[in-house]
């Protein structure tokens, strides 16, 4: 913090680069601006199994680049793009890279924002926590586990038995939890993340309703590869949906689905005999809520995600989240989320009722410091516990400091 405190005087020079990065035409037909954030993070973890990362250090260092392109063209055409250079989409060990994640353009249809169509690029609009999800909107340092924690589902092979399926969960006694972490690269979650799929939109408000209805390339668990076009060609589309509701300013209410094929084209070839990739299909309801009054704001997520695997049946996780942020004073928060994740029963050949993955409880506890209009400092602990697990409770740790410009 005192390293951060001669950065904060940069404030004015900061605000004249906010200035410089906007542009207009002399008719002002095309108007938009050039904005970014420098977000370095560094993570310590007891247990490198739990979370996304795909490397096993304990310690990681991930800094990340950000920016952004929003841009006017006319009265009813809006461009925007969203650029980063870091070491992964999820923090990781490998080297820096520079990836387009958002581009996309939005036409209004009619007036005051009651019909939009896009394309693009984007991300989900399931769910509320994707809208407030870059790193000044969002006071922890982490992503809400729902979107975070990695199911014992496969995207690039079919699961084909249930003795397989207790083999990838790592609960059958004879595999233990030992390659836990050596086959993390396979796994997903229910919501990888905002999911920047590529697709089209339809987008409005009427009233105090919000509804959004969306067609992409890939579904909610696909990992970021996916995402792109030249990676996922189009096939059976993801379908989602949300109708959203604000009976006043201080509430926010939201459902939301989605539907879409979990496997990936390169597991197609791995389905059992008589079914295709299509028969794997992911469905999930959400429903999320958030409320701000004051210096008080809660938010609250459940994700219930229901996997179709032919020759087993319906495999079922439920995962939720709530949090909770609070202004001490201008210069301090503090945020506290509890998050869980719970997966169904289904019936093993030999007759018995058994659970096909961890049970998954996580606290995230944040203090946050806004050192300037520009500068945010933010330290996360986060003790999770699953079962069953070697490891009763796993401990992570986070500290992220954050500039835009």
């Amino acid at each position: 913090m005192l390293c951060c405190r001669p950065l904060a005087a940069q404030d004015d020079w900061i605000d004249r680069l906010r200035d410089k990065l906007s542009f207009a035409t002399t008719d002002g037909d095309i108007r938009g601006r050039i904005s970014g954030t420098l977000e370095l993070e560094a993570h310590y973890t007891s247990d490198t199994r739990a979370d996304l990362r795909t490397d096993d250090r304990e310690f990681l260092f991930a800094p990340r680049l950000s920016t952004f392109l929003d841009s006017d063209v006319g009265t009813r055409t809006y461009v925007f793009a969203q650029a980063r250079v870091d070491r992964g989409f999820d923090p990781t060990d490998h080297s820096l890279e520079l990836r387009l994640d958002e581009i996309a353009v939005r036409f209004a249809v009619l007036d005051e924002g009651r019909a939009n169509i896009q394309f693009g690029k984007f991300a989900t609009i399931v769910g509320a926590w994707p809208a407030r999800h870059l790193a000044w909107e969002n006071p922890f340092v982490s992503a809400p586990l729902p979107f975070e924690h990695l199911t014992p589902m496969w995207d690039d092979r079919a699961t084909l038995s249930a003795p397989l399926l207790l083999r990838r969960a790592h609960l059958d006694p004879l595999s233990g939890s030992t390659g836990i972490a050596s086959d993390k690269h396979r796994r997903m979650p229910a919501v990888w993340g905002p999911v920047y799929a590529s697709g089209a939109a339809v987008t409005g408000r009427l009233g105090r309703l919000d509804y959004a209805l969306e067609a992409k390339n890939a579904p909610l668990g696909s990992r970021p590869e996916s995402w792109e076009l030249d990676e996922r060609p189009w096939g059976p589309p993801a379908w989602a949906a949300r109708i959203g509701w604000r009976p006043d300013v201080r509430w926010e209410l939201g459902v939301s689905t989605a539907r879409g094929t979990y496997l990936t084209r390169e597991a197609s070839a791995s389905a059992p005999p008589g079914t295709s990739a299509s028969d794997h299909e992911q469905l999930t309801w959400a429903l999320d809520v958030g409320f701000a009054h004051r210096h008080l704001q809660v938010w609250a997520e459940a994700y219930h995600t229901r996997f179709e695997v032919p020759g087993i049946g319906m495999l079922d996780t439920l995962a939720a989240y709530l949090e909770t942020k609070y202004k001490f004073s201008p210069i301090f928060h503090g945020a506290v989320r509890l998050a869980g994740v719970r997966y169904s029963d289904f019936e093993h050949p030999s007759g018995v009722s058994m659970r096909w993955g961890r049970d998954v409880v996580r606290l995230d506890l944040v203090a946050g410091w806004r050192l300037s209009a520009h500068m945010r400092l933010k330290l996360e602990y986060s003790p999770q516990h699953e079962h069953p697990a070697p490891r009763r409770i796993s401990h992570a740790v986070a500290l992220q400091f954050v500039t835009r410009f």
